[in-house]
């Protein structure tokens, strides 16, 4: 009875929810010690450098000593102020992750998720249909729709459906879908409203209560070439989208339908990481990619996916055949193309699937070789605004349940 009516107290809540916090921190990967201290001491470290988060606590990081004698009050402020911390965002960006991988090799494994063919609308939902898949058309010409009868029912559509759709949706789908592994069915559709996981044209959400770029969306971080995001470490890619484009205008095009690439970053290695952070970011890469743009002006090209095969897969007949006067210019597109960017900066591309980026910079001298590429990071809340509901729905649950620091909120 006396404990029933301290929980029921406003003390008694405050209690709680402190447990429920330290609780999430602590499956985030915090450590909490009472220490001989007359102050908490915070140890948060540079955890986005790190591989993992076993790494990230053997280096010593993500440890709070604090004192026996630290109150209630004083506990519930540090913890709130944890929760906030870059090091437990960080943190955070292992689960995410771990969930854009899962998302995107689901999404590669499935072999009739299309590119845009032939098809009556924007996105094509085959024979069976929009509604019979999961989605509901909200717009003309196919450019838009929402989940009908259950989120986690509408994105298993592209994990197994027949879907046909361009890379911008793919992006889109591999970006609901890391929400949808992040969180378990269950939540995924309890915590998102069918409006918020709306998909269409990039314009089109921008009208929607679209959770990626729409009314719901919140706070942005725009660091397009990914200064920031470069210096803060690997794990700070993880999930984050992105697009490669065409440099010079559209009458450069020779292929429309690879004018542009949208991505999300599934994998940064270690060595691409700190490539990144030496050169400041993505614009040093561009200019590499102008440069093996101007190579390739020079390379006589025979046949189909002539540079995916020379420099991607390193092709021993293709370059057997390569007269000797251009082995010096080959050579320098290798040099440039071994540097760890382009063969540990991992991305999701649909219908490509997950591979280097450095794939595709090789493939677009193909499609569109009149054009140099770029490569950006898009807006996202990855950090804020999807952090912020990601926790706040852990510590709910935690509240319901009397599971501190529980981090599926599906019950099977």
């Amino acid at each position: 009875m006396v404990m029933a009516l301290l929980l029921a107290s406003p003390a008694g809540s405050a209690a709680a929810a402190a447990d429920c916090a330290q609780g999430l921190l602590q499956r985030l990967g915090w450590r909490f010690e009472v220490a001989a201290v007359s102050a908490p001491q915070i140890q948060g470290g540079p955890v986005c450098t790190r591989a993992s988060l076993v790494e990230a606590q053997a280096a010593g990081d993500l440890r709070v000593r604090w004192p026996q004698t630290l109150d209630g009050a004083q506990r519930e402020a540090l913890l709130q102020q944890l929760l906030e911390d870059p090091a437990t965002v960080c943190a955070y960006a292992f689960e995410l992750g771990a969930a854009t991988r899962r998302a995107a090799t689901s999404l590669q494994g499935n072999p009739q998720f299309r590119f845009s063919g032939a098809q009556l609308g924007w996105i094509g939902f085959g024979m069976q249909g929009a509604r019979a898949q999961g989605w509901q058309r909200v717009r003309s010409f196919g450019r838009g729709y929402v989940p009908v009868d259950g989120n986690s029912r509408a994105l298993q559509a592209f994990y197994g459906g027949a879907v046909r759709a361009e890379c911008g949706v793919g992006r889109q789908v591999a970006q609901l879908a890391t929400q949808r592994e992040l969180y378990g069915d269950a939540a995924f559709d309890a915590e998102f409203t069918a409006g918020e996981l709306s998909i269409g044209t990039f314009i089109a959400l921008h009208g929607t209560d679209s959770v990626l770029l729409g009314a719901h969306a919140g706070d942005f971080l725009a660091d397009g070439k990914a200064v920031r995001t470069s210096a803060r470490g690997r794990q700070a890619f993880a999930g984050v989208p992105g697009f490669i484009e065409h440099v010079y205008d559209k009458s450069t095009l020779d292929d429309l339908s690879n004018q542009a690439e949208n991505f999300v970053v599934v994998d940064v290695g270690p060595d691409a990481a700190q490539a990144l952070a030496r050169h400041g970011g993505l614009a040093w890469y561009d200019q590499r990619n102008a440069e093996l743009w101007q190579l390739a002006q020079g390379l006589p090209r025979v046949g189909r996916r002539y540079f995916e095969r020379l420099l991607f897969e390193r092709d021993p007949g293709l370059r057997a055949r390569l007269p000797a006067r251009y082995h010096a210019r080959l050579a320098r597109m290798d040099q440039v193309l071994d540097d760890p960017f382009y063969q540990q900066f991992v991305i999701y591309v649909h219908p490509r699937g997950i591979r280097p980026i450095g794939y595709h910079i090789a493939r677009l001298l193909d499609r569109n070789p009149r054009t140099p590429f770029s490569i950006d990071l898009a807006v996202h809340n990855l950090h804020t605004t999807l952090y912020r509901r990601w926790r706040e729905a852990q510590l709910r649950h935690c509240a319901s349940t009397g599971r501190p620091g529980s981090l599926t909120l599906d019950p099977n």
